[in-house]
């Protein structure tokens, strides 16, 4: 401000005072206006973080739900295959105690005397 600015503001002290008035109210237009593309690049970013965030959890889901389809799958060709090895045991079991039913029950006495021998001590 020069002198003759300060001089005529003391002069004139209404027209200090409206021009004053003036640029307060263009500040807080411009805050407003500030705060408004603010809340409009808030609001925005929320709703791509809100999107991206479904999209994540839908990508989870589908991924655990394939997960759980491929578990249940191993899960039921190894029951069928350890079904298959016992009901082949059970066959080769009774193949062999049908051939030689003598050698199976000095089997099964000796494998009885290494048991209880086993448990005594």
């Amino acid at each position: 401000m020069s002198t003759t600015d300060a001089e005529a503001a003391m002069r004139d002290p209404k027209a200090n005072y409206d021009r004053l008035q003036k640029d307060v109210s263009a500040v807080k237009n411009d805050i407003a206006a500030l705060t408004e593309q603010i809340t409009d690049a808030l609001n925005a970013f929320a709703g791509k973080a809100g999107k991206q965030a479904r999209q994540g959890y839908r990508q989870a889901r589908d991924n655990m739900d394939s997960t759980f389809d491929d578990m249940s799958e191993r899960g039921s060709a190894m029951m069928s295959a350890a079904q298959d090895a016992a009901g082949t045991i059970e066959e080769t079991l009774e193949d062999i105690i049908t051939q030689r039913p003598l050698a199976t029950v000095g089997l099964a006495l000796g494998l009885g005397f290494l048991i209880g021998v086993t448990w005594r001590r």
